[in-house]
């Protein structure tokens, strides 16, 4: 028997009559599984969450074509994710039954969006330049597809309006919220004083520590990390995990809207 074989007997084996009480019960399920996709969609365990579909997906194949070996390296496999999942999802389970009890979950359900102005990254770019100028360190996160929410909750929100002034404010050394990166979403700042993971390459330990953080951040996600260097007064930007250091504004801009993508650039008509 097939696999299809096997679900159609499951399904019919579960005896369902078409009732109000069965629509009501496929609504909360289906309302249920839709949060927890919200819940990964905006960290990093999405990209677990699609290695284990690819895995139930091999598996199917499997059992439909009988094939022997394959099934059997993968009844292991799924086996050890079973068990694994709970230390690998524990930040996201933790923060979902933390938000159970919460009454703005619908609030805390925004959707992190791409830049579609080019204002943004004139603000972002503006400000780099006048922090190097001043030689005052600095990190901003432009977050993109990859979910930072994680890093978001753990830092300080702030959910303001994108402006030169305040990043100024955050980065200035007597702000409290100096400390840490800032991450940047649309034209919003969603959160600062932000600890990122520090590259772990080797070949990056003579970094200093904001450096790092950038490199460490962009080769587990595609943000983009903009850092400025107290030292040396040197803007660098990470992305996918590696460094270019010492660019001017308008290099900045050109390499930020290149690695963002062409609808990112366009700009907005006032």
């Amino acid at each position: 028997m097939g696999a299809y074989g096997e679900i159609q007997n499951y399904w019919q084996s579960l005896n369902l009559s078409f009732r109000p009480a069965t629509i009501i019960d496929i609504f909360i399920v289906a309302l249920l599984l839709y949060w927890l996709y919200v819940l990964v969609r905006q960290t990093r365990a999405l990209r677990i969450f699609y290695g284990i579909m690819f895995l139930f997906l091999l598996w199917l194949i499997g059992r439909a074509l009988n094939l022997a070996t394959l099934n059997y390296l993968l009844n292991y496999i799924i086996t050890a994710t079973i068990v694994a999942i709970p230390v690998v999802f524990q930040p996201e389970l933790r923060a979902a039954l933390e938000k159970l009890g919460r009454p703005q979950i619908v609030t805390d359900l925004r959707r992190f969006r791409r830049p579609t102005s080019d204002t943004p990254l004139n603000i972002i770019v503006e400000t780099a330049e006048i922090l190097a100028h001043r030689k005052i360190g600095a990190i901003i996160i432009l977050a993109r597809k990859t979910g930072l929410r994680e890093y978001v909750e753990a830092g300080v929100r702030l959910d303001a309006r994108l402006s030169t002034e305040l990043l100024l404010s955050v980065f200035s050394p007597q702000s409290a919220l100096h400390d840490g990166a800032v991450i940047v979403q649309d034209d919003r700042v969603l959160a600062a004083r932000v600890i990122l993971p520090l590259s772990d390459n080797k070949s990056d330990y003579h970094l200093g520590t904001r450096h790092r953080a950038g490199v460490g951040l962009t080769a587990q996600s595609d943000a983009l990390a903009i850092i400025v260097s107290e030292e040396r007064g040197e803007i660098s930007l990470a992305a996918d995990g590696r460094l270019e250091a010492g660019l001017d504004a308008e290099t900045l801009l050109k390499k930020i809207r290149r690695q963002l993508g062409a609808e990112s650039i366009k700009k907005t008509k006032k």
